[in-house]
């Protein structure tokens, strides 16, 4: 994903039910050589909020897309990279 495209803060994104959801881009990182995005559907409580992650898929130099998870060994590692990023994250504001 380029710089540029890291400063759009929006993006729809096409949901399982069909349904278009409005999201904030909240970060992108990279992990095993793939990159994904962490979305925060708009119009969510703050309570409530999850974190959508998708994977971005890069089609050309301008364009790319965001694609659903559907590996469950993929999506189960992923989670578990972005847990460890956020637990890191806490304790370094702790020091």
């Amino acid at each position: 994903m380029s710089e540029e495209q890291q400063e759009q803060q929006f993006v729809e994104v096409l949901w399982e039910d069909g349904s278009i959801i409005k999201c904030e881009i909240y970060d992108v990182i990279d992990f095993e050589n793939k990159t994904y995005a962490l979305l925060i559907p708009l119009g969510e409580d703050d309570d409530d909020t999850e974190v959508i992650v998708m994977q971005y898929i890069d089609d050309d130099d301008e364009n790319g897309h965001f694609q659903m998870i559907e590996d469950e060994d993929e999506w189960n590692r992923v989670c578990e990279y972005v847990q460890n990023l956020e637990d890191e994250y806490l304790e370094d504001e702790d020091e």
